[in-house]
């Protein structure tokens, strides 16, 4: 049972700990300390529903309906490019948090989180088919403590980043460095929408 909770702790990681959209969100949140708590139970909760739904067997219903998969892959694209784009513009005013007085409400956080969470086509097949398959592998008695594993990487990564970002923010807050996360964090994210626009 240990063996396969490790299994499933190894598997989350390896499918969350990449630089995507809800991770760039994450870490600016806890770098900017506004509505951390906030966005970090948003990602939790979501991974917990569709890890769960992946190991209750959804992600058979997700492969077989390839035109959702579709309408989310062009809305995560346009999402993506939008994200970017204030990324982009966001680093060209960067002063530093210290006179960033600018707040964003608690609503538009919401809306944002749930936006970049739920419209990405890559979490639906990494926490859904992926996480969900990987689960159903593990024989009659190790599913659900595989499924627990991948939950408890995903808090575990979602914590770690959100409160390691805060707890480094009075570094990590400095013009210079903002607007260097700025530039990486709409790189990135233009990648990711070309790799999803073709793909």
């Amino acid at each position: 049972m240990l063996t396969h909770l490790i299994a499933g702790i190894l598997a989350g990681w390896s499918l969350i700990i990449a630089v995507g959209p809800q991770n760039a969100l994450v870490l600016r949140q806890g770098i900017r300390r506004e509505h951390l708590g906030v966005v970090v139970a948003i990602c939790i909760l979501a991974d917990v529903l569709l890890i769960g739904a992946g190991t209750v067997g959804i992600g058979a219903i997700v492969l077989l309906a390839p035109w959702a998969l579709e309408i989310l892959r062009w809305l995560g694209v346009a999402y993506l490019l939008w994200f970017a784009w204030t990324s982009l513009k966001s680093a060209r005013t960067a002063t530093g948090l210290e006179a960033d007085t600018h707040q964003r409400s608690l609503k538009s956080v919401i809306l944002t989180t749930l936006a970049l969470t739920f419209l990405n086509p890559g979490v639906y097949l990494d926490t859904v088919v992926m996480l969900g398959n990987l689960a159903n592998q593990q024989g009659e008695g190790n599913v659900w403590p595989f499924t627990i594993g991948a939950i408890l990487g995903s808090i575990s990564w979602f914590l770690a980043i959100g409160y390691g970002a805060r707890g480094l923010s009075r570094y990590l807050a400095r013009p210079r460095v903002w607007q260097v996360l700025d530039v990486i964090i709409a790189i990135v994210l233009i990648i990711l929408a070309v790799r999803l626009a073709l793909g």
